[in-house]
């Protein structure tokens, strides 16, 4: 890819104080407490004997050679999940330059929306406990261990948090809907090239955003601030001024690369 990871994190901070306010304004999701359940949903985590947790052994240990290439770069980059390094990593998929200036109710809209499936991802962390792979395995991560000493495997909360943003964005811009999921199921392998998630947690973290937003999305406030997302996002993408993201061929390359 044309742009470091350096830079990346460079811009990325460069707009932290408008994530900031984001995260601020978006202290409570959109479901009524005890609306939905994410444990009567979400199978439960592999445990050892089970065809899962070796399948997630061998797919650990297999993808310790793809730190050191430029998909290993991506799920480096794919670490940092504050609203301006999200709007930034879907800015290809969605095919303008987003930030939290150009698009704020858009990004208000995730943020709220993520409440809700965070707060479920972090209902299944806490009941099932389950070790992070190089806790059971030896293997280089791109993420410091200390990061995630104090959080737990299963479901992703990295995967949870990136089809959260894929599943509404593509909502919000539904002609762009394939490469905006495209880079929603690139984001949660990142965690399993960077080896710190398990793949069975990343394919729960997908269950764990689409099952709570599929309860989100029955919300009135929900459809009134999506149809406030739209309208913003189609003025956004009609003006002539807006920038457009660069190396986008090149990202797409490996976003097509299925982590297996």
């Amino acid at each position: 890819m044309k742009r470091s990871i350096a830079v990346v994190m460079v811009l990325g901070a460069m707009v932290l104080p408008a994530a900031a306010v984001v995260g601020q304004a978006a202290q409570s999701g959109y479901l009524p407490s005890g609306a939905f359940d994410i444990l009567a949903v979400l199978p439960p985590a592999p445990v050892k004997g089970e065809v899962r947790y070796d399948a997630d052994r061998r797919i650990f240990k297999r993808t310790r050679a793809l730190l050191n290439t430029p998909r290993g770069a991506l799920a480096t980059n794919d670490v940092d999940y504050s609203p301006p390094a999200m709007l930034r990593d879907f800015s290809c998929a969605v095919g303008v330059a987003l930030t939290p200036e150009n698009a704020p109710k858009t990004t208000a809209l995730i943020a709220r929306a993520g409440v809700d499936t965070a707060n479920q991802s972090r209902v299944a962390k806490d009941y099932y406990k389950r070790l992070r792979p190089y806790q059971i395995d030896r293997g280089r991560t791109c993420q410091n261990p200390e990061e995630l000493k104090h959080s737990f495997d299963y479901p992703s909360g990295h995967t949870t948090r990136g089809w959260t943003w894929a599943a509404i964005l593509a909502q919000v811009a539904p002609d762009r809907a394939t490469p905006i999921m495209a880079r929603g199921r690139a984001y949660g392998e990142s965690r399993i090239i960077c080896g710190v998630h398990n793949a069975s947690a990343v394919e729960a973290g997908r269950v764990t955003s689409a099952a709570t937003l599929t309860a989100v999305a029955t919300q009135p406030a929900f459809q009134a601030d999506l149809a406030a997302a739209r309208a913003e996002m189609d003025a956004l993408r009609a003006d002539p001024a807006t920038p457009r993201p660069a190396a986008c061929e090149e990202e797409a390359k490996l976003v097509a690369q299925f982590v297996r």
